[in-house]
């Protein structure tokens, strides 16, 4: 519990420093720690249905897309979506391919009442390299954690 607590104190501290309006950022190495760490947290990837297919699966993430594939309209059911797959009081944990969509999950659920949410620094493919390419600097996959294909 000591290791949960202070990955939690980190992150905590991480969103008071960045003027995060929702608990904490997380690095991925440390999202997985905490999801190891406290098993009722829920991962939730707001990636789309393609980006899963196609770049690949976290095993046991909540999957609930924020924006619809094909258009990327803003998914109309997200905070439904998820409401019916995490209790209000779990640990959430959100990412996305960059951080960016998690980002803005993260603030809708803190106002919908979801009092530990946390967004996932670098996403699953991580930011971008001097070519504009992702998958190569940071991130989930990039740093080797659970993911399949």
């Amino acid at each position: 519990m000591e290791k949960l607590s202070e990955l939690l104190d980190a992150a905590r501290k991480r969103a008071r420093e960045l003027e995060l309006p929702y608990s904490g950022a997380l690095t991925p190495q440390e999202a997985c720690e905490v999801w190891q760490l406290a098993p009722d947290a829920k991962l939730v990837d707001v990636r789309t249905q393609a980006e899963w297919d196609w770049v690949g699966r976290i095993p046991g993430a909540v999957e609930v897309e924020w924006m619809e594939y094909p258009g990327n309209a803003l998914n109309p059911d997200f905070l439904r979506d998820v409401q019916r797959k995490v209790p209000t009081d779990a640990l959430v944990m959100l990412l996305c391919r960059s951080g960016v969509r998690s980002h803005k999950a993260a603030c809708l659920l803190k106002g919908a009442g979801y009092s530990e949410c946390f967004n996932v620094l670098e996403g699953f493919e991580g930011n971008l390299d001097e070519n504009g390419q992702r998958g190569r600097v940071g991130g989930w996959r990039k740093a080797g954690l659970p993911w399949k294909s």
